[in-house]
């Protein structure tokens, strides 16, 4: 196994190796909505590209999630299958709604999946941006 610091090195390094490998802005946190946000992540079991919906206030939060889920044919469309909850806890505690799709038997830590997550992380992302800016006015109308 590795020690903590190889781990967060070989994390660190990833990302930079992403980053190089696929230059570009992402919408990510550039929503124009607070606390509605698209992340990558990737651990030592899987990567996953997500929607994270985490307003504090659970009526709006539930608003904006109901929008995403009245669009779930379209939504399936262009990212294919996902997993959703509407009460998806964080570690931390935090209780958010996320709509994502994983790629499972990859690993942050072996270099081998590292273009299978990238390529994974790009498709999946465009999908998801595609998907947001078509029905941007939609959903944004809360």
């Amino acid at each position: 196994m590795f020690s903590k610091q190889e781990a967060q090195q070989l994390r660190k390094d990833f990302w930079i190796a992403f980053g190089k490998s696929f230059p570009r802005k992402w919408l990510l946190y550039d929503t124009k909505v607070k606390d509605f946000s698209f992340k990558f992540s990737a651990d030592n079991k899987k990567a996953e590209v997500s929607l994270d919906i985490e307003m504090k206030d659970e009526l709006f939060r539930n608003a904006y999630y109901e929008k995403i889920w009245s669009l779930e044919n379209l939504l399936k469309e262009h990212i294919g299958d996902f997993q959703k909850d509407e009460f998806y806890t964080l570690e931390n505690g935090k209780v958010i709604a996320r709509i994502w799709v994983t790629k499972e038997e990859v690993s942050i830590f072996n270099k081998n999946t590292w273009q299978e997550i990238f390529e994974f992380f790009v498709v999946k992302m465009e999908a998801f941006e595609r998907f947001y800016y078509e029905y941007e006015d939609f959903i944004k109308d809360v």
